[in-house]
């Protein structure tokens, strides 16, 4: 009786752990499944989905909001984030990608120039089912296909319009300085507002953005920010075509200022000798209308009071013309 118990329990107890095992397997198998057949949409992200059988299959224009959400049979969720974030198409490798994206352009003569430009967007998050549906693509890859190029495409569009520097593409056709009058100015960035390397560097960008927001904006893209990332890299020829002009107007400065330093010295000259032929004028004009002046110098030389060389003589106060020719007259009959 006794070693029927026992086998009686070990049975018992071998079905408990069979059921535990089963039940287990079971939970395991559930859990792989509902984990293999369901996505986890984050905050910040919108999910879509998209099916391959039912009554309207493809694209399901209804968002998925942040949650967890089953994958059933013939579905697939993937999710496009809406968060609003800023992507650099440059150059060299970044974190955005480490291929060569510069966006590349040409002024109004077909100069070719490339530059790095940072876009600044988010997706609307009751648009982004359209915008997959439309597109078709990752988000990764859309932002690297469709909306680079779009991008490029209205860069170029406005750059075409302008030249990559006044000064060369434009002859000189300033007219050389007429004699007698001022030289002209040399011509200057502020003569010539619409040229990308100046003013109109920020002038295409702010149009370009603007058309990019009027193309994504029904698409549900919302486009806030576009800049440029550096410099435009221009080409080496018109660099050095702008150098040479920069040096060549520096020089005419540099002689304009010469020119104008030496006619303020000759200006200062001649009103000086215009001063002094005044001066030699009023002498004259009072000597010829007071002939005692000329006996008063004799006077003065004579006795002494003035040297010979002396253009004028000031003599002392109390002294007046009758007691100079009484004194003379006393020193020549002291000298008989």
């Amino acid at each position: 009786m006794s070693s029927i118990g026992t086998y009686g329990g070990d049975r018992s107890i071998g079905r408990i752990i069979a059921i535990v095992i089963a039940v287990i397997v079971l939970l395991g198998t559930l859990l792989i499944s509902v984990t293999s057949c369901s996505v986890t949409v984050e905050s910040g992200y919108m999910g879509i989905k998209t099916t391959k059988f039912g009554s309207n299959p493809g694209v399901q224009r209804a968002e998925l909001g942040p949650g967890f959400h089953w994958e059933g049979v013939g579905e697939k969720i993937r999710t496009y984030p809406t968060l609003q974030r800023t992507y650099s198409y440059t150059r060299e490798p970044n974190s955005d990608g480490g291929e060569n994206e510069e966006i590349t352009f040409s002024d109004v003569l077909g100069l070719p120039m490339t530059a790095d430009v940072a876009l600044t967007f988010r997706v609307r998050e009751d648009k982004a089912a359209d915008l997959y549906a439309t597109w078709r693509q990752e988000f990764g890859d859309f932002i690297d296909g469709p909306l680079r190029t779009s991008t490029r495409a209205a860069i170029a569009r406005e750059t075409e319009r302008l030249p990559v520097a006044c000064s060369a593409v434009q002859p000189d056709t300033t007219p050389g300085p007429i004699p007698g009058d001022a030289a002209p100015a040399a011509p200057t960035v502020a003569d010539c507002p619409g040229q990308l390397i100046g003013p109109g560097r920020q002038i295409v960008l702010q149009r370009a953005m603007q058309a990019l927001q009027r193309e994504w904006a029904p698409q549900g893209l919302e486009i806030s920010r576009m800049e440029w990332v550096g410099s435009i890299r221009y080409p080496e020829s018109v660099l050095q075509a702008i150098q040479s002009r920069t040096t060549a107007e520096q020089n005419t400065r540099a002689a304009l200022e010469r020119v104008n330093l030496e006619r303020a010295n000759a200006e200062a000259r001649i009103a000086q000798a215009r001063g002094q032929a005044e001066a030699n004028r009023l002498l004259a004009e009072s000597i010829r209308s007071n002939p005692e002046v000329v006996r008063l110098r004799e006077i003065e030389r004579t006795l002494g009071l003035c040297p010979l060389s002396a253009d004028t003589c000031v003599i002392g106060q109390g002294i007046n013309l009758s007691q100079l020719i009484d004194a003379r007259n006393s020193a020549q009959s002291n000298n008989q």
